[in-house]
């Protein structure tokens, strides 16, 4: 498991880069928060609180739903840009903190939503954290994107295998995407309440198939965005990427598709869990 340094180090990186980070990352659709709203029962007025809100994708539509939203975002960078994406809001305010140090200053919230985020909050300290954050009878909604890959597509990995190997060799980040119905079958078991030791659960999920185009040079930019080639040193991923886009345009027509299984994931908070 990652470790709590690591965990710091690797969620700085994305602060590295907002506005790149805000143009090429998957957004959310519109099914997963009506789905959200059917679930939680959040609606108008509702205070929400969003954990790692980055810069803003999942708040704009949390904050179209007429939640009282409070985004936390522990990257300076990114909660600027967040706070421009979203000012046009007046039921938005964006906090620049870790979760597991924020002062709540005694608030109490319906649901608490992290989307693509709850994997860089230390698990020894967040669980409990999000438990006493929510109201009685609150909901904790995790959000998120597994890449995965469909039979008969041509997939961007398998065609850039070499390059990875050649330019950082051994890295065990580099592997083929799982195909979606592995990745269904594998989630069983993964519920909130095993994870969390009871705090939350049963777990509601719900799956969204959706899917982005790109060019090489567009595809480049979105491996920029990620941990896995932001942790890279300059000098290994700029070349790999460089060659990255090169075979896309020369060898798949210039035109990829990112597949996803976007989810959602729903506990209410426990009321029989104890101190």
């Amino acid at each position: 498991m990652t470790g709590r340094s690591d965990r710091r180090d690797l969620g700085r990186v994305f602060n590295e880069v907002p506005e790149l980070y805000d143009r090429v990352r998957p957004g959310y659709p519109d099914e997963l928060f009506a789905d959200l709203v059917a679930v939680t029962g959040v609606d108008d007025g509702s205070p929400v609180l969003e954990v790692g809100c980055g810069t803003g994708q999942a708040t704009r539509s949390l904050a179209a739903l007429g939640c009282s939203v409070t985004a936390v975002e522990p990257g300076a960078g990114m909660a600027a840009l967040a706070r421009q994406r979203l000012a046009a809001f007046d039921n938005v305010t964006v906090e620049t903190a870790r979760f597991e140090d924020w002062d709540d200053h005694g608030a109490r919230f319906d649901v608490l939503v992290a989307a693509s985020a709850w994997h860089w909050v230390d698990p020894s300290t967040g669980w409990r954290r999000a438990y006493e954050v929510l109201r009685p009878g609150g909901w904790l909604a995790l959000l998120g994107h597994v890449v995965v890959r469909r039979p008969g597509e041509p997939e961007v990995y398998a065609e850039t295998a070499d390059l990875h190997e050649h330019f950082s060799p051994g890295n065990p980040d580099w592997g083929h995407p799982p195909r979606a119905d592995e990745v269904r079958r594998t989630d069983e078991g993964r519920g909130l309440a095993e994870a969390s030791g009871d705090l939350f659960g049963p777990t509601i999920v719900r799956w969204y198939p959706t899917t982005q185009w790109f060019d090489g040079d567009g595809f480049a930019d979105l491996l920029r965005s990620t941990s896995p080639y932001r942790r890279l040193d300059r000098d290994v991923r700029e070349p790999l990427l460089d060659a990255v886009a090169e075979r896309i345009r020369t060898r798949m027509g210039d035109r990829v598709a990112r597949c996803y299984l976007t989810f959602l994931r729903a506990g209410q908070r426990a009321e029989r869990a104890q101190g």
